[in-house]
């Protein structure tokens, strides 16, 4: 495992592995991998990067609003405690949910039961259908929020 991976100590591993099982558990109608996955969880665990102190936080966070037994609740009791801390709000918890969706969502299983090729979006693009354009015309007619120091380099 890399530095990130190394970071996270057994129990926060454990913790992760629960919680993100728990996020996203595997579906065997669909064929999809659960995140609790060796291979999901070891991407999960890789892809902390800047945000260790958050994942840390959120995952310290459960375990103590659980009574310190998260992983011993039922499941419908992990979702709930889940949901309940989530839409609490806070940076702890969007920062173990973007990352453990993001690892998920990079696994070549789960993308071919999406039937989506199990690639990189670039340098071949998707094609996406073409939306409403007029939904953005309040923006575009918005002042901008930033100074364009374009101006001051044609005076």
């Amino acid at each position: 495992m890399d530095s990130n991976a190394a970071a996270l100590s057994v129990p926060e591993l454990d913790s992760l592995r629960t919680v993100a099982g728990t996020m996203i558990p595997a579906d065997a109608a669909l064929g999809v991998p659960g995140a609790d996955d060796p291979a999901i969880l070891h991407d999960i665990a890789r892809s902390v990067g800047r945000d260790l102190l958050l994942v840390r936080q959120a995952l310290a966070e459960i375990e103590a609003k659980s009574g310190g037994a998260f992983a011993a609740l039922d499941r419908d009791q992990r979702e709930a405690l889940i949901n309940g801390y989530y839409a609490g709000g806070g940076a702890a918890i969007v920062a173990l949910g973007r990352l453990i969706l993001g690892a998920y969502y990079r696994d070549d299983r789960v993308l071919l039961s999406l039937k989506q090729e199990p690639r990189a979006p670039f340098p071949k693009g998707y094609t996406l259908e073409q939306g409403d354009w007029s939904l953005l015309d309040a923006v575009r007619g918005r002042a901008p929020l930033w100074r364009d120091d374009r101006k001051e380099l044609a005076t």
